[in-house]
């Protein structure tokens, strides 16, 4: 159980620091309208409509010893980690990618147009005005796709393969279990993965709770 658990926190870190570095920009562009807007949000949310087998298909053609990226670049990702954390980020991308959005859609505009006729740069506007006014929504998303990823079970299965000691992480150690009629085993193993994940909600929750509440009391000390 041990080396699944930490193998299924690997992906799940690997996965929740690809998804701030790649949704947050997204979400950002995506927060204002623009032409072909709902074409690509439509993509990034497709994961959402997709059963984790048809997207670990693709994926395994894609990532596999016949797929493009080894014809292009003689690399195969299939049945390993690199190639797991592709499948647990893309699938775990509409969850957090959502919660950036919400999170950037929630600025006020004039306050940016105000920065911006300050003389404010882009950079300093996002680093000084919208960064601290985003990060619980930043940090909700990440926390919510480190969970989702955490617990991933068909993507990871086609692409990763369910090698022990190699690409089994939790979620198909317990499948293993169940399959060979050990439920003690496999009940223990659930046990642990239902207490990290109330853990990661009710530390996001209470960093919400902090936030609103010292956002609050500035409000009115000032």
């Amino acid at each position: 159980m041990i080396p699944a658990l930490l193998l299924s926190l690997k992906l799940a870190l690997a996965s929740a620091g690809l998804l701030l570095l790649t949704g947050t920009p997204l979400a950002y562009l995506l927060g204002r309208p623009f032409p072909g807007r709902r074409f690509l949000e439509s993509v990034l949310l497709l994961p959402l409509a997709l059963p984790p087998t048809v997207l670990g298909f693709y994926l395994l053609v894609g990532l596999g010893p016949e797929g493009p990226l080894a014809r292009t670049l003689g690399i195969s990702l299939a049945f390993s980690f690199p190639g797991m954390v592709i499948g647990a980020t893309l699938f775990s991308f509409p969850f957090a990618f959502t919660a950036y959005r919400e999170a950037f859609r929630a600025l006020d505009p004039e306050l940016l147009a105000t920065a911006r006729t300050l003389g404010a740069g882009p950079g300093r506007r996002f680093f000084r005005i919208v960064l601290p006014l985003v990060w619980p929504g930043l940090l909700s998303g990440t926390l919510l796709g480190f969970a989702h990823a955490l617990g991933e079970f068909g993507v990871v299965l086609m692409v990763g393969g369910n090698i022990p000691g190699k690409t089994q992480v939790a979620s198909t150690y317990i499948y293993d279990l169940v399959e060979g009629l050990d439920f003690a085993a496999a009940g223990r193993a659930s046990l642990a993965l239902l207490l990290i994940a109330f853990a990661l909600i009710f530390t996001v929750r209470s960093l919400e709770e902090r936030w609103k509440l010292s956002t609050a009391s500035g409000d009115r000390s000032s």
